[in-house]
């Protein structure tokens, strides 16, 4: 089993689960961008307690969860992991936040073949402001490249307002501008 395939076992779950999902991190800037080598995967979750606990124990022995993580995940709208131990990919699962960007760059993610079925993407937009914010909080090179990767294979196709309304908003202005300066267009 590949990492690709454990991904979509979880997303399978989720949606069995009636959970909505958000895939974002480096296998969306994959998606959008140019493709990275990564050993882990994020995804934006909405749920309550018991679609949560349902989702847990559905996962099965392949994977190590730890509910008591999750649930408090859930209480502070944070983040928990689970590991598929076949392939050791640790994916994260993030609480959706209430703050504005975050309900505005859910509602605009993505359906896109991914492996042959249609799985939900943040946008492009939303990866390169998310490695933006991620970057700035971490001071990570990575995630500056991710971000730029994608502006330059997306380029024009680009929601250049909507890009500069949420970077002001999330204080991430300058690292936009200079991605978007390095476009040249």
């Amino acid at each position: 089993m590949t990492l690709e395939d454990a991904l979509q076992l979880v997303l399978s779950k989720l949606d069995d689960c009636g959970i909505p999902y958000m895939i974002t991190g480096s296998f969306a800037s994959n998606v959008h961008g140019l493709p990275r080598a990564t050993q882990d995967a994020d995804i934006v979750i909405e749920t309550g307690a018991k679609a949560l606990d349902r989702f847990l124990k559905i996962l099965g022995e392949d994977f190590y969860a730890s509910p008591e993580a999750a649930q408090e995940a859930l209480a502070r709208r944070g983040i928990f992991n689970i590991i598929h131990l076949p392939t050791g990919l640790k994916i994260d699962l993030i609480i959706r936040k209430t703050r504005p960007f975050s309900h505005t760059e859910f509602l605009r993610r993505q359906e896109v073949d991914f492996l042959g079925r249609g799985r939900w993407f943040a946008s492009a937009e939303d990866i390169i402001l998310a490695k933006l914010e991620w970057a700035k909080s971490g001071q990570s090179e990575r995630q500056l490249t991710d971000a730029l990767n994608v502006a330059k294979i997306r380029g024009k196709s680009l929601d250049r307002s909507y890009l500069q309304t949420w970077a002001r908003e999330l204080g991430v202005e300058n690292s936009l501008e200079d991605i978007l300066r390095s476009l040249g267009d």
